[in-house]
């Protein structure tokens, strides 16, 4: 055999033994991958175990599981770490965001099962509708009595309103005040009277004439659809004997939930915005869209991911229940006369379409921006998040 064919037959097995020897140092590289990986999960493990201590020592003194400038410090501290050994901030914040919520979660779920004040008797009125039996499940949960008190047991109120800690008034908005007055007589001086009313004004009144002890009005800011309460909002409004009252706001802060205050007339001129306004707008988005017979389906297929989200939001209202809506946007003549004044708004720019003005346009634009300078950069911020997150979904 000559010499170079001696060599072309020696090739193959070089090659071979190059691609082996790649391949030996690859799997060399993946087990200290996975030996990196098996670190992090033990971490996580041991993060955990502290987590529980921490659990034990909370409820133990029953202290909030959310504590939002712990978090947000925590956050801040990780982003300038990681981005000093070389990670993007933005990276660390996300997994970071993921690690926190498990371990508020976990927190929830055990104090869920501790009452602040386990034992004491609650009386649900309306606890047969969606909100009074998902507070009855969260209460029961943690140790309290429950009794119901729907349209049929009036003849038993007095009965199952003696000796009670708390009533709690879970009934649609139109019957709220005159179902808090027919309450009243029936209620213990020490017992705490709350209602879970959108709005706060009326109940809260009605309750403060009723009922000569302790009264909170509540506003939980979500639906009997939820999981969990945790960093879920509860807007409290103060009405009688706060200190009596508190146990009731503890209870919501270990379940985790957001507890914030504010007087019965800021409550209600924000929420006329937050959600009679807001509601309102999706509704005439959406009966708008019905009444053009748009093909929903063909126009995600050329949507933005912010297009897409604006559309789900619209579909979620149209896939709910229209009575807790109309209970929401028609609740008081204020909230009515509020959307009045956005339906003139639109109307005022009428004029301006049918001149088709785009410099009266570019004004207005940019009059509405410099009132909305300061909230733009988070406005960026938390909407191209969750552009992201569509984008990875979709």
């Amino acid at each position: 055999m000559r010499s170079d064919e001696h060599e072309v037959a020696e090739e193959p097995q070089k090659q071979d033994g190059r691609k082996e020897d790649v391949e030996r140092q690859l799997h060399k590289l993946r087990r200290r991958l996975d030996g990196i990986d098996d670190k992090i999960v033990a971490l996580l493990s041991e993060r955990q175990t502290e987590v529980e201590q921490i659990i034990a020592f909370k409820k133990a003194h029953s202290l909030p599981v959310y504590h939002p400038a712990r978090e947000e410090n925590l956050i801040s501290r990780l982003r300038q770490q990681g981005r000093k050994v070389g990670l993007d901030p933005d990276f660390v914040e996300e997994l970071y965001r993921r690690v926190l919520r498990q371990s508020r979660v976990e927190q929830t779920a055990h104090m869920a099962r501790r009452g602040v004040r386990a034992g004491a008797t609650v009386v649900s009125v309306g606890g047969n509708g969606a909100m009074g039996r998902y507070f009855c499940r969260w209460f029961a949960d943690a140790g309290y009595r429950i009794r119901v008190l729907g349209r049929q047991d009036w003849s038993e109120a007095d009965a199952r309103c003696k000796d009670a800690d708390l009533a709690l008034v879970s009934v649609p908005i139109e019957v709220t005040t005159e179902v808090i007055a027919r309450l009243g007589p029936y209620l213990p001086i020490e017992c705490v009277l709350a209602d879970v009313t959108s709005i706060k004004g009326p109940p809260l009144e009605a309750m403060l004439q009723a009922h000569n002890g302790p009264v909170v009005g509540l506003h939980p800011l979500f639906g009997p659809t939820t999981s969990t309460l945790d960093k879920q909002i509860v807007v409290a409004t103060p009405g009688r004997n706060a200190s009596s009252c508190q146990w009731l706001l503890d209870q919501f802060a270990a379940w985790g939930s957001i507890v914030i205050q504010a007087d019965a007339g800021e409550h209600d001129d924000i929420m006329g915005v937050v959600q009679a306004l807001r509601h309102f707008a999706t509704f005439a988005f959406g009966q708008f869209l019905r009444l053009k017979d748009i093909d929903l389906h063909r126009t995600l297929d050329f949507s933005s991911p912010i297009y897409r989200l604006e559309l789900v939001m619209v579909g979620r209202l149209f896939a709910q229940d229209p009575s807790l809506y109309a209970e929401i946007i028609f609740a008081s003549p204020e909230r009515r006369a509020l959307i009045k004044d956005y339906v003139r708004c639109l109307n005022d720019n009428l004029t301006m379409l049918g001149r088709g003005d785009k410099a009266l346009f570019c004004e207005e634009f940019k009059k509405s921006a410099k009132w909305f300078a300061s909230f733009s950069e988070q406005a960026i911020r938390e909407s191209s998040y969750l552009i992201d997150k569509l984008i990875e979904r979709f």
